[in-house]
């Protein structure tokens, strides 16, 4: 017969289930598996064993003796046919009944079970305190209590379950005592304390408003803001630990940035932003989950103020993420990696900050047009983002120099030919948008205005038929749509009506009234710019029995300054 060695040397055959996936239920497992009288474990699990012929031998235990025969061995009534005495059974009978009966017995989570959680986890805290300044040289005196507070953190994650007693927790100082750990000696227990800070915390739970500001109020109270970055700040990436920890952080930040107010804290009253640019500036083999999760916080932090904004842009935060997009100017990151989402965040981030002013100076003096062109020619992935970046660059009143350095950029002739393409509707809505900037911003007479409108004209006035187009394509959706709201309108009261409004209005932008405006408004400065556009224009309307009236009618109501008359 093998050794037992020799056994445990065999290579086992590989298996194809997934790690740690519990496949029974884990209380039938524990009573599947009870211990006898000697201590020995009686489990139902089957042993590898050589292959032997069936014939030979006769294995397994001996079959239990009939009845009868039971019967007649215990004659004292001292033997059943397991071979255990009456009181034994008993006992083991005992045993089940308590294990059938733990689950309706579960303890009741309620106000007073918190006071008690409280009290408990009070004391864990105070007495590693203790511990650790009485025996400071000598952490074998105190690892005990560490073990013991570290336990109970993690026992906290069950108040997810229960946000109405969110209130409670915090009103006993709870809240307060957790921030607290984030400033332990020992970084796994600061881990550990802001883990919990990131569950209860989660948009996930199911907790009314005024429960979970309840207990983020106390939280940021304690100066959770300011611990939170201490640590980030003290974690060591390279440590896979703390590299968790650094998640960990950057996911409270996300939690904590669903009240507007508080973003705007992070962004403005913080030490974060600075930490956050450098942080992403940080070169790796791979675009890793933290330098991800990094440009996707600073992207909703600089969404949520002016004020967030502007403070990045004072860091030289636009020309450090145009250099951080230079890298993809030609190459795409690959599909559904850590890498896409983290370019579409840097995007995101650049285009917010490009509809304050002082946003736009920066991108021109960093060259941002120029590298969005560069992309508009050769990019894929970064060609609809590179058009978007444009036209919220050159939007508004200060946009006008950004319209400028498009054309000194040789700009018209890539930007004319993606419109004259098939493109998608977000795509169409940004060209033309970037157009009607144009037009509305390039000062009369100057050379960038003339080198535009040569564009409309040359070649028989082929991008005007383009633009005619699509302004049927979208005014046949948005008539459909509008047809649909007036059968639904004839059919309520005027209360009812009101409150469907924004409803409608929303239908409406879906089937494309903003892309359908913003055509009009480019074909109203071709139509006051140019007689021959104006014909031209009223020439392509006529072959739909249709006049210049409809683009007089979609732009009554806009009240924007900047269009001109139509007639």
């Amino acid at each position: 017969m093998a050794s037992i060695d020799d056994l445990f040397k065999k290579p086992y055959a590989p298996s194809n289930k997934r790690k740690f996936e519990i496949s029974q239920d884990p209380n039938a497992v524990y009573k599947a598996t009870k211990t006898t009288v000697n201590g020995d474990v009686k489990s139902n699990g089957i042993a590898a064993v050589e292959d032997v012929d069936d014939d030979d031998i006769e294995a397994g235990p001996a079959l239990p003796p009939d009845q009868e025969e039971e019967n007649v061995d215990d004659e004292e009534g001292r033997f059943f046919g397991g071979g255990i005495t009456n009181d034994t059974a008993d006992v083991l009978n005992f045993i089940d009944e308590r294990d059938n009966g733990d689950d309706a017995k579960a303890e009741k989570i309620d106000a007073a079970w918190v006071r008690r959680l409280a009290l408990n986890f009070e004391k864990k805290i105070s007495k590693n305190s203790e511990l650790r300044a009485k025996f400071e040289d000598d952490p074998q005196k105190f690892m005990g209590s560490e073990a013991d507070l570290d336990a109970d953190i993690k026992a906290l994650s069950i108040l997810s379950d229960h946000p109405d007693l969110y209130g409670e927790f915090a009103k006993l100082g709870c809240g307060a005592s957790l921030v607290s750990l984030l400033s332990h000696e020992n970084t796994d227990i600061a881990i550990d304390a802001i883990e919990i800070i990131n569950e209860l915390t989660d948009e996930d739970v199911e907790a009314e408003h005024d429960q979970w500001d309840l207990l983020v109020d106390a939280m940021l109270e304690a100066d959770l803001l300011s611990l939170l970055y201490d640590n980030i700040a003290r974690l060591d990436e390279e440590n896979e630990s703390d590299r968790a920890g650094v998640y960990h952080v950057l996911s409270v930040l996300e939690n904590l940035s669903s009240r507007t107010t508080i973003a705007m804290t992070i962004g403005t009253d913080t030490s974060f932003i600075p930490w956050l640019l450098q942080r992403v500036q940080k070169k790796e083999p791979i675009v890793t989950q933290n330098k991800q999760y990094t440009a996707e916080i600073l992207a909703i932090i600089l969404q949520s103020s002016p004020a967030s904004r502007l403070r990045f842009i004072d860091l030289n935060g636009i020309d450090i993420f145009l250099q951080l997009l230079s890298f993809y100017r030609k190459r795409d990151p690959a599909k559904g990696t850590e890498e896409e989402e983290y370019v579409e965040n840097l995007f995101d981030s650049l285009t917010c900050c490009l509809d304050e002013a002082d946003g736009k100076a920066k991108f021109v003096e960093a060259e941002g047009v120029e590298l969005c062109l560069i992309m508009l020619r050769e990019g894929k992935v970064s060609k609809p983002r590179a058009l978007r970046l444009l036209d919220h660059a050159l939007g508004g009143p200060e946009g006008a120099a950004c319209c400028s350095k498009l054309v000194e950029a040789a700009g018209l002739k890539p930007l004319f030919g993606a419109f004259m393409k098939m493109q998608d509707k977000q795509s169409t809505e940004h060209i033309l948008g970037i157009l009607s900037s144009m037009l509305r911003s390039l000062p009369a007479y100057s050379a960038e205005r003339i080198r535009l409108l040569a564009k409309f004209v040359e070649k028989d006035y082929e991008k005007i038929g383009r633009a005619v187009k699509i302004r049927r394509e979208y005014a046949f959706k948005v008539a459909a749509v509008d047809q649909e709201i007036s059968t639904e309108r004839s059919a309520l009261p005027a209360e009812e009506q009101e409150e469907k409004a924004d409803e409608w209005l929303s239908r409406r932008l879906d089937a494309g009234l903003y892309t359908l405006q913003t055509v009009d408004v480019v074909l109203a400065w071709l139509v006051a710019e140019d007689e021959g556009a104006k014909e031209r224009v009223k020439a392509l309307l006529g072959e739909r029995d249709e006049g210049l009236e409809v683009v007089r009618g979609t732009l009554e109501g806009m009240e924007l300054w900047f269009l001109p008359a139509v007639g």
